[in-house]
């Protein structure tokens, strides 16, 4: 019996110490004051800064979320943009706290970077972009075309794996930023301009006469994009992944900038749950009570974050098509709050 008690005793031991162990970054977040986040070099509608140097986009609201989880306040974050090529890096070394930068989550990234997905805030596919003067209107009428591309994505295997499973020709012309990538071809050194569709729309902007250049109707990969964070850390895992949730669910339920307060009150099970009136879904985060009002009340929930930064209220205008809630024709889903 003895043997058995210590066992079982020396089994808790290290299941506690693996919890302290684990539970470090919020704690180093919050001892902090501030939360760090990695975005990108400015992709209008994603993660872009004003002249004054305000960061906005849908990947910006998922850290604004996460800040205002914690801190009960969205702008308690130092935003750090990076390039393809670093994204990774900073995020191993911890130069950042959460990587919230148009990222497609593959299986290779997921088991060899040390790092996790927490979710998708976006469902992606790859894309080209052509000027309408060349005439063409689909990518299966590319053979032999020249393809600017941004090195260190997965746009490039992409590409490949397209024309050579269509018998084409290209040549690529690769690039260490996006912005070198879309000025390249703008001045004519390529044909083709080709990543995420999200990233064609926001690109276009960039252009000097953006209605001279038109996106073509093939989409030639799946792309999920969403936030990342180090390996090793569960309840940091769980307070990113659950912030996106929170807007997800927050827009399944109705639950608005506006009217939140109005739904705080509400003595349905679910809201109450939600709301933190009922059971403490919030500690076991190692949060409030209050952290989905929280997030609301600072970001929105997550149709209302879509429609500003990238849908019918931006200047992207893109369509939510399957970003669409999994009720009203579309695959976005979050797992039940409860």
């Amino acid at each position: 019996m003895k043997r058995v008690s210590l066992v079982v005793t020396l089994a808790v031991a290290a299941g506690l110490s693996a919890q302290a162990a684990s539970a470090q970054t919020l704690k180093t977040v919050k001892d902090r004051g501030m939360l760090s986040c990695g975005v990108s070099q400015g992709l209008p509608g994603f993660s872009s800064p004003d002249d004054k140097g305000n960061w906005t986009g849908l990947d910006v609201d998922i850290c604004r979320a996460i800040s205002a989880a914690i801190f009960n306040d969205a702008t308690k974050i130092k935003f750090v943009p990076l390039s393809a090529k670093d994204r990774f890096t900073a995020l191993q070394s911890g130069e950042i706290d959460v990587l919230s930068r148009n990222t497609t989550w593959t299986l290779s990234r997921d088991t060899s970077l040390g790092a996790n997905f927490t979710g998708v805030t976006y469902y992606d596919g790859q894309g080209f972009m052509v000027k309408k003067s060349l005439k063409v209107n689909s990518a299966l009428e590319l053979n032999s075309a020249s393809v600017c591309v941004q090195q260190g994505t997965t746009t490039e295997q992409n590409l490949a794996d397209y024309f050579k499973g269509n018998n084409m020709k290209y040549e690529v012309i690769a690039f260490g930023t996006n912005d070198e990538a879309v000025k390249a071809y703008e001045s004519g050194r390529c044909d083709v301009f080709t990543t995420d569709v999200s990233g064609l729309y926001a690109d276009r902007l960039k252009l000097a006469n953006p209605a001279d250049h038109a996106v073509l109707p093939e989409v030639i990969s799946k792309e999920p994009l969403g936030p990342m964070v180090r390996h090793g850390d569960d309840q940091w895992l769980d307070v990113v992944k659950w912030s996106l949730y929170a807007m997800i669910t927050a827009e399944e339920l109705g639950i608005t900038q506006k009217n939140v307060d109005e739904m705080a009150k509400s003595d349905k099970p679910e809201l109450k749950r939600v709301f933190g009136t009922d059971g403490n879904l919030g500690e076991q985060l190692g949060l409030t009570k209050d952290w989905v009002s929280r997030i609301v009340k600072a970001v929105g929930n997550y149709g209302e974050s879509f429609d500003r930064n990238v849908g019918a209220g931006s200047k992207l205008g893109i369509a939510r098509g399957i970003n669409a809630l999994w009720s009203k024709g579309g695959i976005q889903y979050a797992p039940p709050m409860r």
